[in-house]
């Protein structure tokens, strides 16, 4: 059995303006839409990621808050375990900086219509971690599909 093998992993976190509607972002690398994040690095714990990869994609100092949903979701023959996190409430636009390399732009959305713009394993995972929030628990996910 091989015993170095580890899960790529990576933690991001839903982010609200006072309307209500969720902070979706737009990498440059990639055509779809996803949540404020990224990967974990060896030795990093998922919410140290969090406010990293926060800090570095949009310029916030940001704890993150509790965590949302954990989820399981293997991808090209690769273990992946996914976190988000909650991530608060923005109150002004422009305390974003986006990371020029990595975002070319950022939107606030509706949280029924967030699905229409993340590929389906990000919409079932961000459906999750939204319901996980109205109801104050964590959620435990394979594929993005609850398994309480």
């Amino acid at each position: 059995m091989d015993h170095t093998s580890r899960a790529l992993s990576a933690a991001g976190a839903l982010f609200f303006d006072e309307a209500g509607r969720l902070l979706l972002v737009e990498p440059t690398y990639k055509p779809d839409w996803e949540i404020p994040g990224g990967a974990i690095e060896r030795g990093e714990t998922p919410s140290e990621a969090c406010r990293r990869e926060i800090e570095e994609e949009l310029g916030l100092a940001r704890e993150p808050g509790r965590l949302l949903v954990a989820d399981w979701a293997p991808r090209d023959g690769e273990d992946r375990v996914l976190f988000v996190f909650e991530g608060g409430l923005i109150t002004a636009a422009d305390e974003i900086r986006l990371q020029a390399e990595e975002l070319r732009s950022y939107e606030f959305v509706p949280p029924p219509l967030a699905g229409e713009r993340l590929i389906p394993r990000l919409a079932r995972r961000v459906a999750e971690a939204l319901r996980a929030r109205e109801s104050g628990e964590t959620r435990y996910l394979e594929h993005g599909v609850s398994r309480r």
